[in-house]
């Protein structure tokens, strides 16, 4: 592995999260708050990371696999040491809190340890927002698509940073296609907070709340979340937002160049859409009967938490007192996730149908040993490779779940909650059921939970295999060459 081309990508990033920072530092500035010290410091630090990677570093055209799995990592690593710094040096919180919040901003995850929002300065509630939307996309794409040019071996950056199982071939025209998921981003990102303040509300609200709806991640500027605005049009299209979300951002850039009827044809995210669909129907009726739930309001709030739980993590009732067969959908819900290639992270619903029809396949065989059964996804051949990563992945992602939760229950949880707890952080959603319910926060965990769940957002956003690679020795052995 060459370390002097991971530590001359790092160094760039550690200049562009210098820029980031310097956004909330302008908002301080103008607006004389306190958090300005905190600010610019975190600024200098970002600068002084920089030029330490560059000192140590020197440009190459070409990263093996190692390099662009080193480079995702310690990227993350890197942006979310950076991003808890105006936390940290504006005493708002201790070092694992601060570390905690900056990796459930940028994992999308939306869980906070902050006991209150009130009081807090607007520069420090807006960079909780950006640190949703730079990893919404996440932190390595947006960073390809600024680089003036990339080549071919930036793929493996790219991959590395968990978008899903694809079956696109990107290489050739990566850095073209990045930047235009980049672009599109940005205008649901303006279209959003446009229509947001058509519903009402005030320009820095809309634009904190669209980078957050966006982003996939659930931080909101108040303490009850959506539930702060009781606006039914501004709940409606937070709703669609987030749904839009959920779907692959690829998807929206071959429909901008081939027309709208592929998302149509696209057979995930038709099944996304059948999933939001039958789960808002299923916990709709469980509310109307089990509740006494008038018929509108509970098609409202269970299309809300539907879309929300599979996607995001806003809050726009408390769940915690419905019924127990709407708590397991939700559960359920936050296993599945989103499309790949989207800001949601979970299993995924491309793996979801892959794992569904192997399954269906390995029945058939086993009545008729002799039937070649052809798995597809859209249309396109899936191979045994594919269809064996995906069922690597799903173990993993079990097994991660089950130790999490193993070791929540050891440092006092509930055997439910803990359960609860380790599906909503890997799947990085946020608000689950009990000790951090919908209208609670992660604050009351003790150091050891929070140390856990930190590693495992980071497992979930980066979909588990590139942070394994890293304890493999091979990985490390310079006469290795991957």
């Amino acid at each position: 592995m060459n370390i002097y081309t991971v530590n001359y990508i790092l160094s760039r990033l550690s200049f562009a999260m210098a820029a980031a920072l310097a956004i909330p530092l302008v908002l301080a500035i103008i607006g004389k708050e306190a958090s300005r010290e905190a600010f610019m410091l975190s600024v200098f630090v970002s600068i002084f990371f920089g030029i330490a990677f560059r000192r140590y570093g020197s440009p190459s055209d070409d990263l093996t696999p190692r390099e662009g799995i080193a480079i995702t990592a310690f990227g993350w690593f890197t942006g979310t040491f950076l991003g808890m710094l105006p936390y940290l040096l504006g005493h708002y919180l201790g070092f694992l809190d601060a570390l905690f919040e900056s990796i459930s901003g940028f994992t999308g995850t939306g869980g906070t340890v902050f006991v209150t929002l009130d009081g807090l300065p607007y520069s420090i509630l807006f960079w909780r927002m950006m640190t949703a939307w730079i990893g919404g996309l996440g932190i390595i794409v947006i960073f390809i698509a600024l680089l003036p040019q990339s080549g071919a071996s930036t793929i493996y950056m790219y991959s590395a940073e968990g978008i899903g199982p694809t079956l696109d071939r990107v290489m050739p025209r990566l850095h073209e296609m990045t930047v235009a998921l980049f672009k599109i981003y940005l205008i649901f990102t303006v279209i959003t907070t446009a229509v947001f303040m058509l519903c009402g509300v005030d320009f820095s609200i809309a634009l904190a709340h669209a980078m957050s709806t966006i982003g996939g991640c659930g931080f909101s500027t108040y303490d009850d979340g959506t539930m702060h605005f009781h606006n039914l049009p501004f709940e409606l299209w937070t709703t669609l937002f987030m749904f839009l979300a959920g779907g692959s951002f690829s998807l929206y850039y071959r429909a901008y160049v081939k027309g709208p009827a592929v998302i149509l044809r696209d057979t995930e995210f038709r099944t996304y859409l059948g999933i939001v669909l039958a789960a808002t129907l299923l916990i709709a009726l469980n509310l109307i009967l089990s509740m006494g739930m008038d018929g509108s309001m509970a098609a409202r709030v269970a299309v809300f938490q539907v879309t929300s739980l599979s996607t995001t993590g806003f809050v726009s009732a408390d769940f915690e007192t419905w019924p127990t067969f709407s708590k397991m959908v939700l559960l359920l819900l936050m296993v599945i996730g989103g499309c790949a290639g989207s800001t949601a992270s979970g299993i995924k619903v491309a793996r979801l149908i892959l794992l569904v029809r192997n399954a269906r396949a390995v029945v058939l065989q086993k009545l008729n040993p002799n039937r070649v059964v052809d798995i597809t996804l859209t249309g396109a051949h899936v191979d045994g490779a594919m269809l064996l990563r995906v069922g690597t992945f799903f173990f993993l992602y079990l097994a991660v779940i089950f130790v999490t939760a193993f070791l929540l229950a050891m440092d006092g949880l509930l055997p439910f909650d803990a359960v609860a707890v380790a599906i909503t952080t890997i799947g990085n959603i946020g608000p689950a059921f009990g000790i951090v319910s919908a209208t609670s926060t992660y604050a009351p965990l003790s150091d050891f939970s929070k140390a856990i769940l930190c590693l495992t957002m980071l497992l979930g956003r980066l979909e588990i295999f590139t942070l394994l690679i890293l304890l493999q020795p091979s990985f490390w052995r310079r006469t290795h060459r991957w």
